[in-house]
């Protein structure tokens, strides 16, 4: 075997250890026995992640960009919603797979995340493994930091359920690289910055914002530190903070644009500071030891094993200990939300975080933290010279004995409490014994390694301590499987309850499908549906979709002509078509009489001056919806007050509609399309300014005659942002390149003198 391969060998042999684990970790999702297969619980996954992915599969499977969703909330603009991450890379090559082997599935989206993991475990083990590089213990520390991150209570809690969470949380490690080789020489490597650049904006690609907005703060704060450790000019942040923002925002430009365009006029920016400063009671602390005993997700358990390590690095001030010790107590504290005085601080100081809810999502932060400081102790523990500094390691012997009599106090008083009261404290009991349990192994194994030299060798009793945490609380947990083969857990098949939706070719008509369809199963049915779950829904039309049940008033301006309801009778002339049941009980598909068309010239106006006023008059006993379209200017056209007529649509695509119109007189084309940035139209050709109508709707002016009208969503924002990320794309594909081949000479360089082959003697 050559020399290097033979230096290569253990970090290979530490890689296979990871890889094989992720395969024990996941062996349910992936086995082929289908007895022996589970899946991920139906919920945001499958209601939300595996609805957006099926349609984006199906637009970009028919060579088209899926920058309209009309399925949904009444019509999104699909590419500006984060949690769609269009663009995200990993997301494509999954939607290329799956159509590589027959089509799109639950699976699909299963196997994604399951990689997703993997990636990062990998990532946080060259991290930690680059930054104590010259150590005895580095390998065994990188594996230690790749098996905390990868399997504790933070990644294998909510976040595979919340996919664009994990998705959005694994690149920390990643971004990390960048800025620590950027800083390992005596001057800036500015170069490495481009790595920095991709983690974050793969980040921001991956369709969690706040999660990429922790990260961002991260790398930020990383950079300053590591700045200052080097004692170079204040200038060298500002230079490498632009430089590595400016490439992050660039790759993700072609979904941030739409995006930040799309955030103010969500219901997202109605949130009040209440609805935003929610975060974990201060008890959840206790899960730091005793997982699951406080609530079902355990973000912040990392196993007694890691929290020892992670204390041991801070308290031996270990190389950068200090900087992720103060990124792990911030992050804690900040985890509280409004339950401590830090948050009102940073919501009045730090810009954009008025724009998130879920302060305990800062449990990211403390979770990566943790692993790092875990993976630094771990790597220290191998080269301590125990007979040296006998007094430090009996120091850390006698306090774990300590805490293992402290935790083993509380245990049996609980013990006690559960014998009186069963029904009370029966939940817990198993995982305060596991609790105890652990402290006593971890108390075992650690005086053991620390009472005299060892073998290193001996110290892989920590991952293996690690392991048995980890995965007996978090592999298989029942808050995130079930005991089902994917293909069960969701059929892609509609329900026979929605068959005469589906059946019904007639004119483009919209459902209320919030009982029958629910969550977001209109993009997978291909059926509108005026309901959805995406946290991001245009708080215009919100305010008349969601206004109530019964709605006539939403079913008359939207076109809806089939309502899903447990009704047995609706307050409109209906007839009931079908029925089924859903996760509530029994369901009756009501098919509406006489359904206002998606499209119809009106004769008869009122002018509200803002869109709560048109709502007022919209929902005004006295107002005639059918005969009168509410606009929010007056047109100049003298309107007769004649019965409404309906249009032809003889074209409707997501992002393009035709429409022909025949009309005797001057009227109002209205359509119950959502008035949004990005749409525009023409008649005959030529432009014509669209109404907002009824506060939330689209209408235009219509003169006499037989006319085409068209209606083209192309938002500019998607447009100048595919150019911005077209060309930070190019630049670091290019930049990488030459990154890597720079390296490959410097090591061969290096190689070469050291090994004398340089010589010319």
């Amino acid at each position: 075997m050559s020399s290097r391969w033979r230096r290569f060998l253990p970090d290979a042999l530490a890689l296979a250890l990871l890889f094989a684990l992720w395969l024990l970790f996941f062996w349910r999702l992936i086995t082929p026995i289908a007895a022996d297969q589970a899946s991920l619980k139906q919920g945001d996954f499958s209601g939300q992640f595996v609805t957006f992915a099926a349609y984006q599969y199906e637009r970009l499977a028919n060579g088209e960009i899926p920058l309209w969703n009309p399925y949904n909330n009444g019509g999104l603009p699909f590419i500006a919603d984060t949690q769609a991450a269009v663009f995200y890379p990993p997301r494509l090559l999954t939607i290329a797979l799956a159509y590589a082997g027959g089509g799109w599935s639950y699976h699909a989206l299963e196997l994604e995340m399951t990689v997703h993991v993997l990636a990062y475990s990998i990532m946080m083990y060259a991290f930690v493994r680059r930054l104590t590089l010259n150590q005895r213990g580095s390998i065994l520390g990188g594996v230690v930091a790749a098996l905390i991150s990868g399997y504790g209570g933070f990644l294998s809690g909510y976040p595979p359920l919340q996919l664009a969470l994990l998705e959005a949380a694994i690149w920390l490690p990643l971004g990390a690289i960048g800025l620590l080789e950027f800083a390992r020489g005596e001057r800036p490597r500015y170069g490495w910055l481009l790595l920095t650049g991709l983690a974050l904006g793969l980040s921001w690609m991956a369709g969690h914002p706040q999660t990429s907005y922790f990260l961002s703060l991260c790398c930020t704060a990383y950079l300053a530190y590591l700045v200052y450790s080097k004692r170079w000019r204040w200038t060298v942040f500002l230079i490498s903070s632009v430089i590595f923002a400016g490439i992050a925002f660039g790759l993700a430009a072609v979904q941030l644009l739409p995006g930040l365009e799309y955030l103010p006029q969500t219901a997202r920016a109605d949130l009040t500071y209440d609805d935003k400063g929610n975060g974990f009671p201060f008890q959840d602390i206790v899960q730091f030891i005793f997982p699951g005993v406080v609530s079902l997700f355990s973000p912040l358990y990392v196993g007694f094993m890691g929290l020892t390590l992670a204390l041991i690095a801070a308290w031996r001030r270990l190389p950068q200990s200090g900087f992720w010790l103060i990124v792990l107590i911030f992050a804690l504290v900040w985890s509280f939300g409004a339950n401590s005085a830090l948050y009102p601080l940073l919501y009045n100081i730090l810009p954009g975080l008025r724009f998130f809810r879920g302060q305990e999502r800062a449990a990211f932060l403390v979770a990566n933290s943790l692993a790092i400081l875990a993976g630094l102790g771990a790597a220290h523990l191998v080269s301590w010279d125990v007979a040296r500094d006998y007094a430090a390691a009996l120091r850390i012997r006698v306090t774990l004995r300590n805490v293992f009599l402290f935790v083993f106090a509380i245990a049996a008083l609980i013990f006690v409490a559960w014998l009186g009261n069963g029904s009370a404290y029966g939940g817990i009991m198993p995982n305060i014994a596991l609790g105890v349990l652990m402290v006593g192994v971890v108390y075992l194994v650690l005086t053991f390694l620390l009472g005299r030299e060892h073998d290193p060798r001996w110290f892989w009793l920590i991952p293996l301590v690690i392991v048995f945490e980890l995965f007996t609380v978090n592999m298989g947990a029942t808050s995130n499987y079930d005991s089902v083969p994917p293909q069960d857990q969701l059929s892609l098949t509609p329900p026979a309850l929605l068959a005469p939706i589906l059946e019904n070719s007639s004119s483009p008509f919209r459902v209320d499908g919030f009982r029958g369809l629910t969550d977001n199963y209109g993009s997978l049915y291909a059926i509108q549906d005026i309901h959805g779950i995406s946290p991001l829904f245009l708080s215009s039309a919100r305010s008349i979709i969601d206004r109530d049940f019964p709605n006539p008033q939403a079913w008359e301006v939207f076109a809806v002509r089939y309502v899903l309801s447990d009704w047995n009778e609706l307050p409109v002339d209906s007839q009931i078509v079908a029925n089924g049941v859903d996760r509530w009980g029994a369901v009756n598909l009501h098919d509406l009489e006489n359904p206002r068309p998606f499209a119809q010239i009106m004769y008869d106006a009122g002018i509200a001056a803002n869109d709560d006023a048109a709502r007022a008059m919209l929902y005004d006993p006295a107002f005639n919806a059918r005969n009168t379209v509410i606009l929010e200017e007056e047109t100049g056209l003298s309107l007769s007050g004649d019965t409404p007529q309906p249009a032809t649509i003889s074209e409707f695509a997501p992002e393009h509609i035709v429409i022909e119109t025949n009309s005797a007189l001057d009227g109002i084309l209205s359509v119950a399309l959502v008035d949004y940035p990005g749409w525009s139209a023409t008649i005959d050709g030529q432009p014509i300014e669209i109404i907002r109508a009824y506060g939330a709707l689209s209408a235009v002016s219509l003169p006499a005659g037989e006319h085409t009208v068209e209606f083209i969503y192309a938002p500019r924002s998607f447009q100048y942002g595919a150019v911005i990320s077209t060309i930070a794309w190019l630049i670091v594909i290019v930049g990488g390149v030459t990154l890597i081949f720079a390296s490959v000479r410097t090591w061969n360089g290096r190689k070469q003198r050291t090994t004398g082959l340089g010589s010319t003697s």
